[in-house]
């Protein structure tokens, strides 16, 4: 979510499709703010789609080009989580797809939902135009903590994580490629997105978000496929782990002094670019910083 409006259409652009393992193929986001990496995975009988693009037309072209892939097979769809870019599309699916989420996201989708579809409809008019007749769709399938879904000689699963850069952040694990999809769990080549908008959403926890990052590590994937950014190797987990870690620290250090928290931020700010300095979303930094202020560790 970037603060300065979009000039540009945060286009989905399924002629980019590549495959990286056996019937399973990601539409990149070749860098384009509000434009999210979306999975395709294939079984013998049925195919399943991870995140939706921002809005129906989004979702209309990732959805024809899932059912030119499919051939006939059954659909199913999945976010990764309830923001708009990842999930906002949705309802284009409702006749086509059979729509799994956790019960968290579920929960955030009804709860918070409606507030993110009004924020993000203020951060310009090429967004405005994508989120043009969006209607919050209704899962099909709801699970607790994790589910298995049978595509036919491919079990796909699906795994609640708790909260961390949401309350219903899910992952999903392709076993047999060694392939993982984390969401905004990840990004590659930029600060961790931190949805920290007090008083109005303060659901992201830095602290939880380490622990699930270092779960995800222990468990091996081969290729990680970020919410944002190139698909990577296993090391991309550890990477924004021990940033998240340097962040916490640095604020942590200088968060029971004297300084208020715009200074806190401003010199956190600083050592994480003289770090990272190739990294995207330097705004992101100081509303992490605000988080990790707000955690009692």
């Amino acid at each position: 979510m970037p603060f300065e409006p979009l000039t540009h259409e945060p286009a989905v652009e399924p002629g980019q499709a590549r495959e990286i393992a056996r019937e399973l193929l990601v539409i990149p986001n070749l860098g384009v703010d509000l434009v999210p990496n979306i999975g395709i995975i294939g079984g013998s009988h049925s195919v399943l789609v991870v995140d939706t693009g921002l809005g129906p037309r989004n979702a209309e072209k990732v959805l024809a080009f899932a059912s030119e892939h499919a051939r006939g097979r059954r659909l199913y769809l999945t976010t990764t989580h309830f923001h708009p870019e990842h999930a906002f599309g949705a309802q284009v699916f409702a006749d086509e797809a059979t729509y799994l989420v956790n019960s968290a996201q579920a929960a955030d989708l009804v709860h918070k939902g409606p507030s993110y579809l009004e924020m993000f409809r203020g951060l310009g008019a090429p967004v405005a135009r994508a989120l043009d007749g969006v209607t919050l769709a209704t899962p099909d399938v709801v699970y607790d903590d994790a589910y298995e879904l049978d595509l036919g000689g491919r079990v796909v699963r699906m795994e609640a994580t708790g909260r961390a850069h949401s309350k219903g952040d899910q992952v999903v694990t392709v076993p047999d490629a060694g392939a993982l999809f984390t969401g905004d769990l990840v990004e590659t080549g930029q600060f961790a997105i931190f949805p920290w908008f007090p008083p109005h959403d303060t659901d992201v926890s830095g602290s939880r978000w380490i622990e699930v990052l270092g779960r995800l590590a222990a468990a091996g994937p081969e290729i990680v496929v970020p919410g944002h950014g190139d698909v990577s190797g296993r090391r991309i987990l550890t990477d924004v782990r021990e940033y998240l870690e340097l962040l916490r620290d640095e604020t942590w250090s200088r968060r029971d002094s004297s300084l208020p928290e715009e200074a806190i931020a401003a010199e956190v700010e600083a050592l994480m670019i003289e770090r990272h300095p190739e990294w995207e979303g330097r705004d992101w930094i100081a509303k992490g910083v605000g988080c990790f202020c707000a955690d009692a560790g």
